[in-house]
């Protein structure tokens, strides 16, 4: 009798559990957690140039009254402009600092600017852009060359171990990594120069156009370090009506451009002073090259003109540069 009781009992829990186990294999599946999307990367903002940033240093220190906000191409840049301390201004002086500069830069460049407009010169200093030349270009990892299989499963002889007089052609005349670098920074140069030509000699245009509007009877290019090189190939190249001189102080040429300016020298068609500093080997040595080259062109008006470098005295150096300009710009 208890068996028979045991049994029943079992037999009752067994039906009791189908059910349940029934509904749990018709359930639908319980769907996987998604992740969370992963967050978009805020995309950074491009790094603006540093001529740029140099500007905009310049903005908050400069007196508002000087900042002029030229146009050149879609390009606008900064001028600063002081107007002539003279109800009769003899012209204007456009300053094209160099590499690193800017419009008010401490050396020939601020000091120039400053010192003109009291003895009845109007003075517009630029700023230049960043140089696609000084663009540092990508190193490319030169990837080792797999050596075909033969059909016999060896491998073919390496480069440095040719198999004929053939192969041995083929090694020789082969790019190798570093000459294939030099190929591509001699291409890079070759579109960075013109591009950078155009766009500084846009800001140099503008330029000259802003000193007409102020009726500037004579407008005259005074250029610094690289900043020389610039304002003499402009006007080897544009040769504009409007400038009358050119002044070069302490000129140096830019890395891998076109034209150096010893090949820029016999080309200027308007008087210019190529002021450098005779106690500077490299500069003197460079300044004999630029003269010689003058000499090659008939009627040519060029000048060179010296300075002695004062580097424990920088207001006596930058009044020395100042009275040797102006005594040359002087009629």
């Amino acid at each position: 009798m208890f068996t028979l009781y045991r049994t029943t009992l079992a037999m009752c829990c067994l039906v009791s559990l189908l059910p349940v186990a029934a509904r749990a294999d018709d359930a639908p599946a319980t769907p996987p957690e998604t992740p969370p999307a992963a967050e978009a990367t805020p995309s950074r903002p491009p790094l603006i140039e540093r001529s740029q940033e140099d500007a905009q240093a310049l903005e908050r220190r400069v007196p508002k009254a000087e900042q002029q906000a030229l146009q050149a191409g879609a390009d606008s840049f900064l001028a600063l402009w002081k107007p002539a301390n003279d109800s009769d201004p003899q012209g204007a002086v456009i300053i094209v600092p160099g590499a690193g500069e800017t419009a008010d830069w401490p050396n020939a460049v601020g000091p120039l600017r400053q010192k003109f407009p009291d003895v009845g010169w109007h003075s517009l200093s630029v700023s230049l852009p960043d140089l696609l030349l000084d663009s540092p270009l990508a190193r490319v990892e030169a990837k080792p060359a797999t050596a075909p299989a033969q059909a016999d499963g060896q491998t073919a002889p390496a480069k440095d171990e040719p198999a004929d007089a053939n192969a041995n052609v083929a090694q020789a005349t082969a790019a190798e990594p570093e000459a294939a670098q030099g190929t591509d920074a001699e291409a890079a140069s070759q579109q960075a120069d013109p591009a950078d030509a155009e766009r500084i000699f846009a800001r140099l245009d503008a330029a000259v156009a802003f000193a007409q509007q102020h009726n500037a009877r004579s407008i005259v290019l005074i250029g610094h370090g690289s900043g020389a090189y610039w304002a003499a190939r402009y006007l080897s190249e544009k040769q504009p009506p409007e400038v009358q001189k050119l002044v070069m102080v302490a000129a140096q040429t830019p890395a891998r451009v076109e034209h150096d300016l010893e090949s820029l020298t016999p080309t200027l068609k308007v008087p210019t002073a190529d002021i450098y500093y005779v106690t500077r080997s490299a500069d003197r040595n460079a300044a004999m090259q630029r003269l010689q080259a003058s000499k090659r062109q008939k009627d040519s008006q060029y000048r060179q003109l010296s300075l002695i470098a004062m580097p424990g005295n920088q207001a006596a150096d930058q009044e020395q540069l100042f009275r040797r300009v102006r005594g040359w710009m002087q009629p």
